[in-house]
């Protein structure tokens, strides 16, 4: 055997020549390791968009594609009818009043849901005694079922015999017709909607809370600052993001409000003289009592861009807020 090297020396390690197979091996392995980077990542939330395909886009195209057609519930789809639907819709005095009535309950609803939300997120955020009971113990209310919250609150804000009127005949007031009045019928369904989704949005802006650095707030008390300051100066400012999403998500669902103007009334029209009949109570008259799907597939098109308007509107106003307290600070 040759030996490599000096005489009588140990022999040197030789390098062998990598493999043309081996390189083209490891050439592949580096681009399917650069190609799982690129394409896990969407991989992973292809579900959520194909789902969301499926139950998002495509009944909006279809129900686009309805309102402007003449469409009936059991005659099925007619001649092409344009914007003819959208026409009749906005000349309905009914669609208004709905408008009127959902926007009423949307401000009713969602502007004091939001800011009781900050404030007991506010108050569950500090050193109470079982803390971890209050924050569970706010939730109850979204766990219970729309029907039984209707019926709860329906007793208590009957005309008759309601817990509200008993409380108010026996200080020596007025009962309020609940289901007559315009306003107080308002304000008993926006009542039922803040019961509900007044926990769930604290727990929201609980969670965005305790993302705050706790040095923050110690640096503030130092210079002075009180629990009132420290909450409206540091805290709010800094879970602007979740308020903006808050304020949104209520918009929207503030906006699609069915459930409970409709256990409120037993008949299902909105009231007697339709005072408190939202838009999507009149889209689904128009759906399913009037069976015509053209002009209730152009009322769910107009509420889409409503909803649209107002998202927009609070999102330019938390944007130009932003801008003018970075300002001044």
């Amino acid at each position: 055997m040759k030996q490599v090297g000096g005489a009588g020396g140990p022999a040197s390690p030789t390098r062998a020549r990598p493999d043309s197979a081996d390189v083209r091996r490891s050439a592949w392995r580096r681009r399917l390791s650069r190609l799982d980077t690129r394409v896990t990542p969407y991989v992973f939330v292809s579900p959520f968009f194909l789902l969301f395909l499926l139950v998002g886009m495509f009944p909006l195209a279809y129900t686009a594609f309805v309102s402007v057609h003449q469409w009936g519930l059991l005659s099925g789809q007619g001649d092409f009818a344009g914007l003819d639907n959208y026409r009749r819709v906005l000349e309905d005095r009914y669609f208004w009043n709905a408008l009127r009535n959902t926007v009423s309950i949307f401000v009713l609803s969602s502007v004091p849901q939001v800011v009781i939300a900050l404030v007991l997120a506010g108050l569950l955020d500090t050193q109470l005694r079982a803390r971890n009971l209050w924050r569970m113990s706010v939730l109850l209310p979204f766990v219970v079922a729309p029907a039984a919250v209707a019926l709860i609150f329906g007793n208590v804000f009957g005309d008759r015999y309601g817990l509200v009127n008993e409380v108010l005949q026996g200080i020596g007031l007025e009962p309020i017709r609940w289901h007559v009045d315009t306003l107080a019928s308002h304000v008993a369904i926006a009542s039922m909607v803040n019961w509900r989704w007044t926990g769930y949005n604290a727990l929201i802006f609980l969670a965005a809370m305790q993302a705050v650095p706790r040095d923050v707030y110690e640096s503030a008390a130092l210079d002075g600052a009180g629990r009132i300051r420290q909450f409206v100066s540091m805290t709010v400012p800094m879970i602007r993001p979740t308020v903006l999403f808050v304020v949104i998500t209520s918009t929207i669902g503030g906006l699609q409000i069915f459930a409970e103007p409709r256990l409120f009334d037993t008949a299902g029209l909105g009231g007697s003289d339709r005072q408190y009949q939202t838009l999507t109570m009149y889209l689904w008259e128009l759906g399913w009592r009037v069976r015509d799907l053209g002009m209730a597939s152009a009322v769910a098109w107009l509420l889409f861009l409503i909803i649209v308007v107002f998202a927009v509107v609070n999102l330019l106003i938390s944007r130009r807020a932003g801008a003018l307290r970075g300002v001044d600070g």
